[in-house]
């Protein structure tokens, strides 16, 4: 199982997403999920933000061990990495990995895709989004 992770910025409405895609290993989709806010608008905080969501989603899921990618290979600030690193105690394993963006674009599709959405948390179970 795989959890791809971005976030997006909308300068024209000053949403925020962050964004989180699962696909077991043939690729099948087995759910999404989309964190729309305002007000923040520093992209190594909201990178930070998208891998906490990408646990989130995997607790959705019910699913014991995944791997969480991302494309940004920037530090991220430590209380969110701790905060990360207990939700992550869990799952039986999580590795986090660095990907390119070419191998994130459900993550970066749903990110772009959600900024109209209403502020909120949006999951998607069975049927995924469109773009995804």
């Amino acid at each position: 199982m795989k959890v791809n992770v971005d976030a997006a910025i909308s300068k024209n409405t000053g949403k925020m997403v962050i964004s989180a895609v699962a696909r077991d290993s043939s690729g099948l989709f087995l759910g999404a999920s989309a964190v729309v806010a305002v007000g923040l608008s520093e992209p190594k905080t909201m990178e930070a933000l998208a891998v906490r969501e990408g646990p989130a989603l995997a607790t959705d899921l019910c699913l014991q061990s995944f791997r969480l990618a991302s494309d940004n290979a920037n530090g991220v600030y430590g209380h969110i990495v701790q905060e990360i690193k207990a939700t992550t105690r869990v799952f039986t394993k999580v590795e986090m990995v660095h990907e390119g963006r070419a191998t994130n674009g459900d993550a970066h599709r749903l990110a772009r895709g959600s900024i109209y959405e209403e502020v909120g948390r949006h999951v998607w179970l069975i049927y995924p989004p469109e773009g995804v």
